[in-house]
């Protein structure tokens, strides 16, 4: 087994870590949204009042036909709830508890049965971390079995009981290239298989966040070259595909770590794919609540938020609307940042600290200028096609100038994106 240590990072220490007690949750409504998928022009395949079952197509991607989203509950198809220009926002489901599936056991290539399912979705794709085009050929496939992020779910915790659609899974996932799926998980990791196809490969990590990351992964094991394509997805993903393969039917089960300073009793949910947060998370009055985690996770709200489609932990802290007198005179140590901005925009200053905590080959702060100026070429060179969005969350907490660093490196990937399509 391959060890590599991760020695650049930060690992942020918050209140509110889930205890391992699971509760099952059944939703009354779940959502699928196109806003969680990065470049997804939804075509509606349904309308309001319709019937569906568990695998029954909700829309398709217009860029990508063979790529479809499907419901993740039988019920009936409660709102289509639009936005500016009509686009479409989430696609509501009422559960009915009937759990009635459409049976896709006869569809015999691996491919077309992840699509036809929806389970294809799923698998993303660096560069862009666009859902992966089954079209092409990934160099390799990444895992990530771990999360390093503030209050991260407890993946060994969530496996344990689901071991043989791991297994499964993971069979599945050594057939969809010629290269490796690399199942990365972190030191002293209890083993989950003995043995693996032939062109699996476990790697041990260690080190503080972001070594979880799979893009910090990817750049220790196989750096991204320009015109290289590699998928990665994590732990109940892979469940998922395995079920499907093992059953022949989509289980859009999920367990969901609670967690948080903000929740009365956080612990584990099991749940459903774009499940109603309403009731499976009670949080205090004037709080943040978070579908994923402090550093990279989405804003919801605690009376009208679902749980985004690619998320296993649901965070809710305090609302930044408070303020210490002088609190920009006082000295801080060992304070990171909170939902409080501190004060208005300000200029970018150039400190020097992003390489502290970045643990990639590359050199952040240039990276972000190009970023923001749009220089496509100096992009390439300076490793764009390596990372995501998600990678630059560590700098974004340590900027002083409270810079938006994520969303800078997010639209200089799309700007790319769409130049190149």
């Amino acid at each position: 087994m391959d060890k590599i240590r991760i020695r650049k990072g930060l690992d942020i220490h918050i209140k509110g870590e889930a205890a391992k007690r699971l509760e099952v949750f059944e939703p009354t409504y779940c959502a699928i949204k196109p806003t969680d998928f990065i470049g997804v022009l939804p075509k509606m395949h349904v309308e309001e009042g319709d019937d569906v079952k568990v695998g029954t197509v909700l829309f398709h991607d217009k860029n990508n036909e063979k790529i479809v989203f499907t419901s993740p509950v039988s019920g009936k198809v409660k709102a289509i709830v639009r936005g500016e220009k009509r686009a479409i926002q989430q696609v509501v489901i009422e559960n009915d508890g009937k759990n009635e599936a459409i049976d896709f056991s006869d569809i015999d290539i691996p491919i077309e049965k992840m699509l036809q399912s929806g389970v294809w979705p799923m698998l993303r794709q660096r560069p862009f971390a666009t859902i992966a085009n089954p079209d092409d050929k990934p160099k390799h496939i990444f895992v990530s079995m771990f999360d390093t992020a503030p209050l991260a779910p407890d993946y060994d915790f969530i496996i344990e009981n689901q071991l043989d659609a791991l297994t499964k899974g993971v069979e599945v996932l050594a057939k969809l290239t010629e290269g490796n799926v690399y199942m990365n998980i972190r030191k002293d990791a209890r083993p989950c298989v003995s043995t693996w196809p032939q062109n699996v490969i476990v790697t041990e990590f260690e080190g503080p966040h972001p070594a979880g990351n799979v893009g910090t992964q990817i750049n220790a094991i196989s750096p991204i070259n320009k015109g290289e394509v590699v998928w990665y997805c994590y732990p109940q993903d892979v469940i998922t595909m395995g079920r499907l393969f093992l059953t022949g039917k989509y289980d859009s089960s999920r367990i969901v770590a609670t967690t948080g300073s903000a929740v009365d009793e956080p612990h584990y949910y099991k749940t459903r794919i774009g499940a109603d947060l309403t009731h499976i998370l009670s949080a205090e009055d004037n709080a943040r609540i978070i579908s994923g985690n402090v550093l990279t996770g989405t804003n919801i709200t605690q009376n009208d938020g679902f749980l985004c489609f690619y998320d296993s932990q649901v965070t809710a802290i305090p609302e930044g609307n408070h303020y210490k007198l002088f609190g920009w005179l006082m000295p801080v140590f060992k304070r990171y940042t909170d939902t409080n901005t501190n004060g208005d925009t300000r200029p970018y200053i150039m400190t020097g600290q992003f390489e502290q905590v970045f643990p990639f080959d590359i050199y952040p702060m240039q990276l972000i200028k190009a970023c923001l100026i749009k220089d496509i070429d100096q992009m390439e060179e300076l490793g764009i096609y390596e990372v995501d969005a998600e990678d630059f969350a560590l700098c974004e907490v340590i900027d002083p100038s409270k810079t938006p660093i994520q969303q800078i490196i997010r639209e200089g990937l799309e700007f790319i994106r769409k130049e190149t399509m």
